[in-house]
């Protein structure tokens, strides 16, 4: 796959994890340029056999994306009435690509992340922020609009029905504190950390099993079905799982360097992380 073709976007990939790098000047403001590039990226993304983790983070400490340009949205037609489309949007159809790809989707926000941005980091697997610093905001209502990028249905299912309501209708900062206390920020860390930690999650992810990596993301985002169908599913992938070649060796090798004895279970993450690496003598 080729990821050098973007003027907006920096693509790099080390092993099975691409590092993707917004830098649109002054704001990271999703302008129609960035979201050309923006859609042809994810579909490249969802495309690429040779990718687990893709972690999306912003070359201005300030700003991860501002939100979708204002003027653009002046310019879309109001002619007649509103209509029901039969089919979702362009960006709506990008952010369900993110939440939906075989893989695992990583936002690093630094600065803030505002209208179109939030819903694009809200269709993401993971979401993690820096202390004091990031701010969320959802701007679209006091502008006499809403969100209309997925961000009305992925909100409620991030923090729930009254938070959300407060996120849309309220139109104000939200700060990384309390972001994470709701559940829209897995985890907060100092300016000088989150780049480690991400780094560092994204890599230990990229270690394991792809298809582990792939089915599992894909149980977990059958949650959303109701919760008979869920577990089917839940059931026929870890079925799916279970015949890999590298399940087999996987939970052979977990027996023998110490797994189900006392002093293994106590350190079962450093163990889980050593799975499949080459042995030193």
């Amino acid at each position: 796959m080729s990821y050098d073709k973007y003027e907006l976007i920096k693509v790099a990939v080390t092993g099975r994890v691409a590092t993707v790098t917004i830098d649109n000047p002054p704001i990271n403001l999703i302008t129609q340029a960035l979201f050309a590039e923006l859609r042809d990226l994810v579909g490249t993304l969802k495309d690429d056999p040779n990718l687990t983790v893709v972690v999306f983070k912003s070359a201005d400490p300030d700003f991860f994306l501002a939100h979708f340009d204002v003027s653009s949205i002046l310019e879309f037609p109001i002619d007649g009435e509103a209509e029901r489309a039969t089919e979702i949007s362009a960006y709506h159809l990008m952010c369900e690509r993110l939440r939906t790809m075989d893989k695992v989707t990583i936002a690093q926000i630094e600065g803030r992340v505002g209208g179109g941005g939030s819903e694009l980091v809200s269709s993401m697997d993971m979401r993690f922020g820096v202390t004091g610093k990031t701010i969320v905001n959802q701007m679209e209502v006091p502008l006499g609009i809403l969100p209309g990028g997925t961000g009305t249905q992925r909100l409620p299912r991030l923090v729930g029905r009254g938070r959300a309501m407060e996120i849309v209708l309220g139109g104000d900062d939200l700060d990384a504190e309390t972001a994470e206390r709701w559940g829209y920020l897995n985890r907060i860390f100092d300016a000088a950390d989150i780049e480690a930690h991400v780094s560092a999650l994204a890599n230990r992810i990229g270690s394991f099993p792809v298809e582990a990596v792939r089915l599992a993301k894909a149980a977990v985002t059958a949650a959303e079905l109701p919760l008979a169908q869920g577990l089917q599913e839940e059931g026929y992938l870890f079925a799916r799982l279970l015949r890999t070649e590298s399940a087999q060796t996987n939970m052979r090798e977990f027996l023998e360097i110490g797994g189900q004895t006392r002093e293994g279970e106590l350190k079962v993450g450093e163990l889980a992380a050593a799975l499949g690496k080459p042995k030193v003598d």
